[in-house]
């Protein structure tokens, strides 16, 4: 594997701003202690791996082993930071949507062999970032095959206060409830519009202060004919848990084959 820190400067942000990004190595040689590819691929699915509210793209590196996990996989993972926008564009603030969803694809393509078709395009992220990726499948189900939330923020107005600084900055004085930020009714529009949904995985910790949100966004999904993933098990709102689940998500993503 190689590994890259980049800085570069997004025009939707009008700043310079940084990813992380894990490549697999074009000799497929394994390291002691590593597994190694194979492969002959000229691009490579891609998985866009997002942070927390209190993270940034470093955080995936320091706080798991995602670089051992996926060493034989065939998969470029890209980690962007995203301050705390909650992957949106922000009534006061940067464009981070407009950021995640348009420019940084963009770029990581012009920079990185990665494949640009649907079914090698994937988002996970923990808690903020479980929002994220959530967000991605759902408003963009022609980009993405599938995407995963560990422990996510699946109900984004539930969470709003009107003495909340963060969300003020991203929402102004306006709930999101039943706009575009809102997964209840992002994932409503698309059964309704009749799109293809990508695959949906979803986990979360029984002692997680976000478990009841989950449990009840997997219902929401489960009620409108939604086909997901669901996993719940004993567990809290941290790192060890996230380590773990991290490696259910690379077991199931629909990867396609050489």
């Amino acid at each position: 594997m190689a590994l890259l820190n980049c800085n570069f400067f997004a025009s939707s942000l009008g700043i310079s701003t940084a990813m992380t990004v894990i490549l697999p190595q074009p000799t497929g040689a394994a390291q002691i202690g590593m597994a190694g590819s194979k492969s002959n691929r000229k691009t490579f699915p891609v998985l866009y791996l997002l942070h927390g509210l209190s993270d940034d793209h470093t955080i995936w590196m320091r706080r798991t082993s995602i670089e051992r996990y996926v060493a034989a996989m065939d998969l470029i993972v890209v980690m962007p930071a995203v301050d705390r926008s909650f992957y949106c564009d922000m009534q006061y603030g940067g464009k981070y949507w407009e950021f995640i969803s348009e420019e940084l694809p963009e770029t990581v393509a012009r920079f990185f062999p990665v494949g640009t078709k649907r079914e090698e395009t994937f988002a996970a992220g923990l808690s903020m970032g479980g929002y994220g990726a959530l967000k991605l499948g759902l408003r963009l189900p022609e980009r993405f095959a599938a995407v995963a939330s560990l422990s996510g923020v699946t109900d984004i107005a539930a969470r709003c206060r009107a003495d909340d600084h963060a969300f003020r900055a991203i929402f102004g004085d306006s709930s999101p409830r039943d706009t575009a930020d809102d997964l209840f009714y992002l994932s409503r529009r698309l059964v309704d519009e009749g799109w293809r949904a990508p695959q949906i995985f979803q986990c979360c910790g029984t002692e997680d202060f976000l478990y009841e949100d989950n449990r009840r966004f997997h219902d929401h999904l489960k009620n409108i004919g939604m086909d997901t993933v669901y996993r719940e098990m004993p567990g809290n709102h941290n790192w060890g848990f996230w380590d773990d689940r991290i490696k259910d998500v690379l077991a199931w993503l629909p990867l396609p084959q050489n």
